[in-house]
């Protein structure tokens, strides 16, 4: 089957669905950037990510703004020298989480504050969002093909509802709203539900899954915080990486990368990796550069994780979460110089 025929073919079965328009919307939206192969420039698109980030959930309360990557201030940090509490640093009633390493510095992203509908200027469909438990989970940067997804496919947690848009206020985040339309969430076996649920669909016997993660609420400090919950270490199966010019340009070229002593050690540095807060002035300093390369890892579970690694600075990032990882600089670098 061709490029082309998949799209008729999915395009018919999304018409036939009974669900809502942003539902529909959103699949085709999806089909089109998974099967692009045209140019799609994406240089200087660091600023535009935060604003599709923060556009799904409104952009209303300011640490919202700060969370995702915008123009006021970053994400707060919190020295921990002796591994104790922090006391005064953190929301009330919580605890920061003891660092193994006492020159870590964790960094704290608070929890997204749901809007209250007051900003109209902002579009809401452009990126995935459900509201679980009070929570804002976000499209996931870990994939999984629908063929896959079953065996992942744990507990149902509801069907999720389309009534959250740009105009939307606190009071349309109820329980499972969201902007992907109609579809039913489940738990995903071997990740822990306060991180990680799974939307599953079924079109005339087609799969169609998708991830998504909490990556707000959270105390930085080290790889078990955050990387540590896609369970990379140790189960990495096969392992790709993509330069810049190809993904800046949609051109797909990945290149084939061994699953061996050089990665498994890169992976075990990027486990004692310190998080880096992620200002504007930080990603403005990384995102206008073009020393940038993606690495795609398959897990043993059939999820792919992607990295995107900053030559010059030496830092790894996942997905949106307003947090780089600062690697070791000569493990960064040689680990950096193999691939090509």
């Amino acid at each position: 089957m061709n490029e082309q025929q998949f799209k008729q073919r999915y395009k018919k079965a999304v018409d036939q669905m009974k669900t809502d328009h942003q539902m529909k919307k959103r699949i085709e939206q999806n089909v089109n950037v998974q099967r692009q192969t045209t140019k799609r420039p994406r240089k200087s698109l660091y600023i535009a990510a935060s604003v599709v980030v923060a556009a799904s959930i409104g952009l209303a309360a300011p640490t919202v703004w700060q969370q995702w990557g915008g123009t006021t201030t970053p994400a707060k940090e919190v020295a921990l020298n002796t591994g104790g509490v922090a006391k005064g640093s953190v929301t009330e009633g919580q605890t920061v989480i003891k660092t193994e390493n006492s020159n870590i510095v964790p960094v704290e992203i608070p929890k997204i504050e749901l809007p209250n509908g007051d900003n109209q200027n902002i579009k809401a469909d452009m990126i995935g969002l459900v509201v679980y438990h009070g929570n804002v989970y976000t499209e996931s940067a870990t994939t999984v093909e629908g063929a896959d997804a079953l065996a992942l496919r744990g507990e149902k947690l509801g069907k999720t509802t389309g009534g959250i848009h740009e105009l939307s206020g606190q009071d349309d985040y109820k329980e499972l709203a969201s902007t992907i339309g109609t579809a039913d969430m489940y738990t995903v076996k071997g990740y822990d539900s306060d991180f990680r649920m799974m939307s599953y669909t079924e079109i005339d016997g087609q799969v169609y899954a998708q991830l998504f993660d909490k990556t707000n609420d959270i105390s930085v400090s080290g790889l078990s915080d955050l990387l540590g919950k896609l369970n990379i270490k140790d189960h990495v199966t096969a392992a790709q990486w993509e330069g810049f010019d190809s993904w800046n340009n949609g051109l797909q070229q990945l290149q084939q990368l061994p699953v061996d002593d050089s990665l498994n050690s890169f992976i075990e540095k990027l486990s004692l990796a310190a998080p880096v807060a992620a200002s504007p002035e930080l990603q403005e300093r990384l995102y206008g550069k073009e020393d940038r390369k993606m690495l795609y890892l398959t897990l043993d579970d059939k999820t792919k994780v992607q990295l995107v690694l900053f030559g010059e600075e030496g830092m790894v990032r996942y997905g949106q979460a307003p947090v780089f990882f600062k690697v070791e600089q000569e493990a960064f670098q040689q680990f950096w110089n193999s691939l090509k």
